[in-house]
């Protein structure tokens, strides 16, 4: 078959890439915390957020949902209580309906960009959830915080 006359309709196929160095790989091997994206470091996060507030609040929170969202919803009711910074929410309790669970939806992006670095987010995490418990509970922040 002549270089110019491929039959219509036939997918072309390469054998390499386009500078002949072969396939790119991934970077990190996927076991190494480095391969794992933003959103994912974020999640682990607040699962580590959440593990001392779980731990003493257990019986308290299972009816209690927690979420991950990149960014709030514009067009959201106001249901809920809402943490903000300004006019940006960085957190929203939505209470239990008659076919949901309460949830505790936490927003990645605003609360990755009012961090300066990885300690600073995770202590703004874990006070936006400490006060979100506390907004679902009734209760003072520093009660379910405390020691």
């Amino acid at each position: 078959m002549a270089r110019g006359s491929r039959r219509q309709g036939t997918p072309r196929r390469r054998n390499r890439d386009r500078h002949g160095r072969g396939l790119r790989g991934p970077l990190y091997p996927a076991t190494l915390p480095a391969a794992r994206s933003r959103a994912e470091r974020f999640d682990a996060l607040v699962l580590e957020a959440l593990e001392p507030i779980e731990a003493r609040w257990r019986t308290e929170l299972t009816q209690l949902d927690v979420a991950v969202d990149d960014v709030p919803d514009i067009q959201s009711d106001d249901n809920g209580d809402v943490v903000e910074d300004g006019n940006v929410p960085l957190a929203r309790l939505v209470p239990a309906g008659a076919d949901r669970r309460a949830r505790i939806v936490l927003y990645r992006r605003p609360l990755e960009a009012r961090a300066k670095d990885g300690a600073d987010l995770s202590d703004l995490v874990h006070d936006v959830l400490v006060e979100q418990v506390a907004n679902y509970l009734g209760l003072d922040p520093d009660v379910i915080d405390g020691d």
